[in-house]
């Protein structure tokens, strides 16, 4: 049976549900499942905040449209949670917890019998504190409960013609932030403008640090030669310093997801 088929058939037995949907590649998959299985009785639910990148609503509220599943947007601040604009290590869970506190009452509200999100099978290989808010609160992750990892996702959406299919992941703005360093607004206005410049030149997958007034950009390796082979260098210097850092740094290792972890003693 196709990645996409066991994932209808395990949500079948819900009868309604409600999707916490950004948009990327993982809760596509599980909107369009939701909404394949349970038609009118499934509702995505977008969160703007302050730390989504630019564009980010707009193209997920686009995509629900193409998939057909109601769709709506809450207003949400992070900053506004109690201790998040420190930055702990858990601020993820902090995060998560008030999110998904808010999106079970607002299923409660509409007589809907779970909350879904898109986690998947690959996500318990990497740090992640907000899978333990998605514990607590019995969120369900239907492509981690059927060991769907990132791979299989793309593949099914790429079957289904969704065109995020290929999509880079897009973590929260305020990943960018070493741990114990304030989140701002600011700042994360600050990276947001960054990373949409140096999109804008072509660069898909990227990350923009935080590190204070200096941008250090992780590109994949395979990326970072066209910074100089197409003589782009001075391109990007200017972008991202009209964003607001007095220096930019191209970091060596290149992309990798959760590079800030590094600075967590026990990891």
């Amino acid at each position: 049976m196709a990645t996409h088929d066991r994932l209808v058939a395990h949500l079948e037995p819900l009868g309604s549900a409600l999707v916490a949907y950004s948009g990327g590649a993982d809760s596509a998959l599980v909107a369009w499942a939701a909404h394949a299985a349970l038609g009118g009785r499934a509702l995505a639910v977008t969160a703007r905040s302050e730390s989504l990148a630019p564009g980010e609503a707009d193209a997920a509220a686009a995509l629900a449209a193409r998939i057909g599943i109601a769709h709506e947007e809450i207003a949400y601040s992070e900053l506004a949670v109690p201790g998040y604009a420190a930055n702990p290590p858990d601020r993820c869970y902090l995060c998560k917890g008030e999110l998904f506190r808010r999106l079970s009452a607002l299923a409660r509200d509409r007589g809907l019998a779970a909350v879904l999100d898109g986690s998947n099978a690959d996500d318990g290989t990497d740090y992640r504190p907000g899978r333990r808010a998605v514990a607590e609160l019995a969120v369900r992750s239907p492509l981690a409960e059927l060991g769907i990892g990132k791979a299989a996702v793309r593949e099914a959406l790429r079957a289904l013609d969704l065109p995020v299919w290929d999509k880079p992941s897009s973590p929260c703005l305020s990943s960018r932030v070493p741990y114990g360093e304030p989140i701002t607004r600011a700042k994360l206005e600050q990276i947001g403008r960054a990373e949409a410049a140096l999109a804008a030149l072509g660069f898909r997958e990227v990350r923009v640090r935080h590190h204070g007034s200096t941008a250090r950009i992780e590109l994949p390796k395979r990326e970072m030669a066209r910074v100089f082979a197409d003589g782009l260098a001075d391109e990007v210097v200017r972008a991202v310093r009209a964003a607001g850092f007095a220096f930019v740094a191209l970091d060596l290792e290149g992309l990798r997801s959760g590079s800030l972890n590094r600075l967590l003693p026990s990891l």
